[in-house]
């Protein structure tokens, strides 16, 4: 009787061993697949880091304005990749009025090269563009050669819708107006070119193109009355205000605004540029007199925030079809 119950027990012993001989021997064979050596029990492996997001940025896609004017459209360049995206009339062109005076400071200080900027020049140029003074933008004009320093703008930057005013293309405006540097026509695809021709040193030269940027991050004024004179105004509006923290805090945003409320058409013409070492956007339209100044200001920013990517709190919004594209 001793004996039966000593072999059910020993018979007992090895079925349990073998039970516990499977994960035993598995977790020998799973250590040795992941690089255990001896030791027969699993090692675990980190997982690998999360890739954090990128930045925030500007980049192609819908943009819906409930725009109440004559003209609207804007063009956005990818500075990485080169490739313009915008609205379908982005090749349209308006009248440049300030925007322009960006050029006639980076045309000046190319054409300088490596010699120092005379004390008066550079008045002229940090009045220009910070203040969008008219005398200041008159005297680069004049010291770029007046039209010429036009057909530069266009042979330098590789721009295609871009010409001074002439009879062959002035439409409804009068010719009093033809020589008129303000007046010079340009579309928001070729205004993204002048903004990365400046970012990219070709308007400027190597010189001088970070003394330029650096300016151009400094405008300075809102669009409220105390702030407009007749021959200078702030211009420190627009793209600027729709850019979130996020990209503000990437570095210095270089700017130059253009508006003027013109009497022949009864219109503001409105233009805002700006330029970051990532991208270069522009926004130009044609409003009536009537709507104030900080109206074309909203529809810039209004353009900019639509652009951002990712939206703020993207991930926790229902995705849904814009209403209408411009």
């Amino acid at each position: 009787m001793r004996s039966r119950v000593t072999m059910v027990l020993a018979i007992a012993a090895v079925l349990l061993g073998g039970v516990l001989l499977v994960p035993s021997a598995y977790a020998r064979l799973a250590g040795d697949g992941i690089g255990g050596i001896g030791g027969g029990g699993a090692e675990s492996v980190a997982a690998p880091a999360p890739t954090p997001p990128p930045p925030p940025t500007l980049a192609a896609g819908p943009v819906s304005v409930a725009f109440q004017g004559d003209f609207f459209s804007w063009a956005l360049m990818d500075r990485q990749t080169s490739k313009i995206s915008g609205s379908s009339n982005m090749t349209s062109t308006n009248s440049t009025e300030s925007m322009i005076k960006s050029w006639f400071a980076a045309d000046y200080l190319r054409q300088l090269g490596a010699k120092p900027i005379p004390t008066a020049m550079k008045k002229n140029i940090t009045t220009a563009i910070r203040d969008s003074n008219d005398d200041a933008a008159n005297a680069l004009y004049t010291a770029d050669g007046k039209a010429a320093t036009i057909k530069r703008l266009v042979n330098t930057c590789g721009l295609t819708d871009t010409a001074a005013l002439s009879n062959a293309n002035r439409g409804a405006v009068p010719s009093r107006y033809i020589g008129w540097w303000s007046f010079t026509r340009m579309s928001p695809r070729d205004a993204v070119r002048l903004g990365d021709c400046i970012g990219d040193g070709k308007a400027a030269g190597q010189k001088y193109t970070a003394y330029l940027l650096n300016e151009m991050s400094k405008v300075q004024g809102t669009t409220a009355d105390k702030d407009q004179k007749l021959k200078s105004g702030g211009g420190r509006w627009g793209i600027i205000d729709g850019l979130p923290k996020s990209i503000l805090a990437q570095g210095p945003v270089s700017m130059k605004n253009g508006w003027t409320r013109l009497v022949y058409d009864g219109n503001w013409h409105v233009n805002c540029l700006a330029v970051t070492d990532k991208w270069s956007l522009a926004v130009m339209m044609r409003y009536p007199a009537s709507k104030p100044l900080s109206y074309g200001a909203q529809v810039c920013a209004s353009v900019t925030t639509q652009l951002v990517t990712p939206q703020p709190g993207a991930a926790l919004k229902v995705p849904q079809q814009p209403a209408g594209k411009l």
